[in-house]
């Protein structure tokens, strides 16, 4: 295997936020190829995740942010294990990078187990009307609703939307890359959405 360059490390280190060593490690392991090490890091995140995923999460921290104009505001709640991660620049970036994002896509809730069942219900119901009305056979009806309402919940819910910042990640991505970096359990907990009128 050839020797990593050092830029190259430093490069990842920068794209994803993991330490050094973990980034020399997917680097090695994708023989240099820069993508492939960052989606070696991505699948880590998620293993560590699944693995912590029992872990309680008692401290924390609540970020605010205001968009430009004063018009809409957000106050987030982020969770993890410990105090000290809580106050780490990342956790906090993580936190004032989500608020910034749920000013902006406004989601409804932070994932498909806090949407409210009787608007879902009622999106189903619209979603087999329509079908229906279109001339879809009866055994297409159900699996498309389905899908249909799995694209809702990632237009909806916090989790599964694309990241305001880069659509080529979910919030979920992100949550997943800082669990990884971090080694630790790290959930957002709730939000609320402030904007003037509505």
């Amino acid at each position: 295997m050839a020797k990593i360059d050092l830029s190259l490390i430093q490069e990842l280190r920068t794209r994803t936020g993991v330490g050094m060593m973990d980034c020399k490690k997917a680097l090695e392991e994708a023989n240099g190829d820069m993508e492939q090490a960052i989606t070696i890091l991505r699948k880590k995140g998620a293993a560590v995740a699944a693995k912590r995923s029992g872990n309680e999460t008692s401290q924390g921290l609540v970020c605010s942010y205001i968009h430009a104009g004063s018009q809409v505001g957000v106050l987030v709640e982020v969770n993890c294990e410990t105090d000290f991660v809580a106050r780490t620049d990342a956790v906090k970036q993580f936190a004032q990078d989500v608020a910034m994002h749920i000013a902006a896509c406004k989601p409804l809730c932070v994932d498909a187990a806090g949407l409210d069942p009787a608007y879902l219900e009622k999106e189903r119901a619209f979603f087999t009307e329509q079908l229906v009305s279109s001339g879809k056979p009866a055994a297409m009806v159900e699996k498309i609703v389905e899908g249909k309402v799995q694209k809702l919940y990632s237009d909806v819910c916090l989790m599964g939307q694309p990241f305001v910042k880069n659509d080529k990640v979910t919030i979920d991505d992100l949550l997943k890359d800082l669990i990884a970096k971090m080694g630790e359990k790290i959930v957002v907990r709730r939000f609320v959405r402030y904007e003037v009128g509505a």
